[in-house]
């Protein structure tokens, strides 16, 4: 009882402590996007290039896969979460690598074999991916049921959630079949080389935020304001479902 009594005052004083912060995250997130960039479509210009060409386009399709994730906020948050405590580079590799295994088989089979999902449910999916791995961060599942999920296997399934939100929305935009495996082998590998890029920049600002005295201080307060963000994801996909 005591324990859960602190663990509220906790909550309570870290969400009033981290409230210009969650503000700020949000602000940032939010001002200037329109509704296809909260859905994290592809934006309208890459839409009507993907639509009209046809053959094998490499180059173009590699630079559409690398912005594609470069620019995507949920991928990002998704590993933002999966490295916040991970020290060792060969553990960072594993878990990446789970998650580049999951949404590169799901990206390319999806598309391949014509199957997509609704694309605000896998969004909102992918916005619950974001909450988990913030809960996990803080501890909140040995807290509050005793047990610990397995972190690698959760990376790689939601892997394969976030390859389906990648797969609908190259399906939704109608891609030529002439090249198609070609194509989406080199978006693959855009999405592959815009990660290893998103992920160093990850890594460059949270090493040097590791290295002041407020990391573990203000850490609490980050994973907060994670996952508020996946469940404000989650909210605006499942209202967007519910009113198209």
């Amino acid at each position: 009882m005591l324990s859960s009594l602190l663990d509220g005052c906790r909550i309570a004083r870290v969400v009033r402590g981290g409230s210009r912060l969650f503000l700020l995250f949000l602000t940032l997130g939010l001002v200037g996007l329109s509704t296809d960039v909260l859905a994290h479509a592809i934006a309208q210009g890459d839409k009507g290039y993907i639509q009209e060409i046809t053959g094998v386009n490499l180059i173009a399709f590699t630079y559409l896969g690398a912005k594609h994730m470069v620019t995507g906020y949920d991928h990002l948050l998704f590993l933002l979460g999966v490295i916040f405590f991970l020290y060792q580079m060969k553990h960072i590799a594993i878990y990446v690598s789970l998650f580049a295994l999951g949404h590169s088989t799901t990206m390319l089979l999806g598309v391949y074999f014509n199957v997509g999902i609704n694309s605000y449910i896998i969004d909102a999916i992918i916005g619950l991916s974001i909450v988990y791995k913030a809960l996990d961060n803080i501890g909140a599942y040995q807290r509050w049921f005793g047990f610990q999920p397995n972190t690698r296997a959760a990376t790689l399934i939601f892997g394969f959630f976030h390859g389906f939100g990648l797969s609908t929305k190259i399906i939704e935009y109608d891609i030529s079949p002439d090249g198609l495996v070609p194509n989406l082998l080199a978006f693959n590998v855009g999405v592959e080389i815009g990660q290893l890029i998103a992920l160093a920049m990850i890594l460059i600002a949270i090493s040097f935020w590791r290295k002041t005295d407020g990391f573990f201080r203000h850490a609490y307060t980050a994973n907060v304001a994670m996952m508020s963000a996946g469940f404000l994801l989650f909210g605006y996909q499942l209202t967007g479902y519910f009113v198209a």
